[in-house]
């Protein structure tokens, strides 16, 4: 909480012009472009983080494919990961996120803006529904974030079992997966502090679909899992 109040009162004259134009972004029948939404979004999110004493680096940006119509598969650590992927992914993102969340002020307007999707994970039905709308967008060049854990690991930088089911979109629509490494991305808004902290993004290689094809989800969910864990756990040793 320290650091968000840090962030309120350091963007705090230039809140109500964002504002606005989150709003206007986010409305069905605005004109602006997913790449002009998305990088207003970009440079706000960059500004939040500096401001706020966040340090985000990204590596490994060469590993996002150069064509749309992905989906980035990140560990879940808490609610600074989305914050730390827009920071560093400069190709235009949207996300899937719970139902519960998606109605939280200021959160609202930002999944307005990204035409994102709610999931509501008691409805076995609708998420069913939810995997197929989202593997139609990604097959027209839409590209997305998944947090296949389903929730956030509450072990630091140890990852919690990835669900094979969220596979299914990338695997429907023939798509790159893209396994991507957050570390200490829990540390901003889960420590008690608003002292300076790092937070890395490491995108890895895609998974292309003439690798994963013969898989089946529970397979190809802890593949990815796997690689993800492979590079915490090296970058942890260098660390150290």
């Amino acid at each position: 909480m320290n650091r968000i109040a840090l962030m309120v009162i350091k963007c705090l004259p230039k809140i109500p012009a964002w504002w606005f134009r989150l709003c206007r972004y986010g409305r069905e029948d605005d004109t602006h472009t997913e790449q002009e939404r998305y990088e207003f979004l970009r440079d706000l999110v960059k500004t939040v983080n500096r401001r706020g004493k966040v340090d985000v680096q990204g590596f490994g940006q060469e590993y996002i494919p150069q064509e749309n119509g992905f989906i980035l598969f990140p560990n879940h650590q808490g609610l600074f990961d989305m914050l730390a992927l827009i920071d560093t992914c400069p190709k235009p993102l949207s996300v899937v996120i719970k139902k519960e969340a998606a109605n939280w002020v200021l959160v609202k307007q930002v999944l307005q803006l990204l035409r994102a999707l709610t999931i509501d994970r008691s409805d076995i039905r609708g998420s069913l529904e939810l995997i197929n709308q989202m593997s139609e967008e990604v097959g027209k060049g839409r590209n997305y974030v998944i947090f296949a854990e389903g929730t956030r690991s509450k072990n630091g930088n140890q990852l919690v079992a990835f669900k094979g089911g969220t596979f299914k979109s990338a695997y429907n629509a023939h798509c790159p997966i893209v396994p991507v490494a957050l570390i200490d991305s829990f540390k901003p808004f889960d420590e008690n502090s608003s002292k300076q902290t790092t937070v890395q993004v490491h995108y890895l290689k895609p998974l292309l679909y003439e690798e994963y094809r013969e898989m089946k989800t529970p397979q190809i969910a802890k593949l990815v899992a796997k690689r993800i864990q492979d590079e915490i756990d090296t970058q942890q040793q260098i660390k150290s």
